[in-house]
């Protein structure tokens, strides 16, 4: 009985931040880290961080991919097909009614301005995702040069993203062995 309680909460947890985050997987990300580190305590705080890295590189979507890891962590498969479940049935209903709708309203000033706002909102909570990360992943001089080199990389030399990720990894690791194996950076 426990355990569908828990799968219940899942995709209950994850059919609320699917059904009300516009934007994406990335203005989903600070509502994912705040139900499940904060008010369920299911992740830690370094441990989700870990995951939204780990479901940004792998290919998919980074809101699906993190409902799976977390919902693998918290119950098993079970749990990640329930969260998974929850955060992709908002989008499906959404978009179907979406479609119907829009095909009506194509080129209504009202519609445009509406969208324009959402986007405008969605930018934001993307920009509260990355502060709130960047505070807990960039530690010591080291992760902040690696933040800038991989941020200039992407923007001004448009080296892919999965690069900079490799180079980041490779950088932490050469430094771990710089140390002769300690953790402190």
């Amino acid at each position: 009985m426990k355990k569908i309680k828990v799968l219940w909460d899942l995709f209950m947890i994850f059919l609320k931040i699917g059904g009300f985050t516009f934007g994406g997987g990335l203005a989903m990300l600070p509502l994912i880290q705040r139900e499940v580190v904060d008010n369920r305590s299911w992740v830690a705080e370094e441990e989700i961080i870990d995951i939204f890295a780990i479901s940004q590189s792998v290919p998919g979507v980074i809101a699906i991919n993190t409902s799976i890891f977390v919902g693998n962590k918290v119950a098993g498969k079970s749990g990640a097909v329930a969260a998974a479940f929850g955060v992709i049935l908002p989008a499906f209903v959404s978009i179907i009614l979406v479609v119907t709708l829009l095909i009506g309203l194509q080129g209504n000033i009202y519609v445009e301005k509406v969208f324009a706002g959402i986007r405008a909102a969605s930018a934001g909570l993307i920009l509260l995702a990355a502060i709130k990360l960047g505070r807990n992943a960039v530690k010591g001089r080291l992760g902040y040069f690696i933040a800038i080199a991989a941020f200039l990389a992407i923007t001004i030399w448009n080296i892919h993203a999965a690069w900079a990720i490799v180079f980041g990894g490779v950088a932490g690791y050469g430094l771990y062995l710089f140390n002769g194996g300690t953790k402190h950076a």
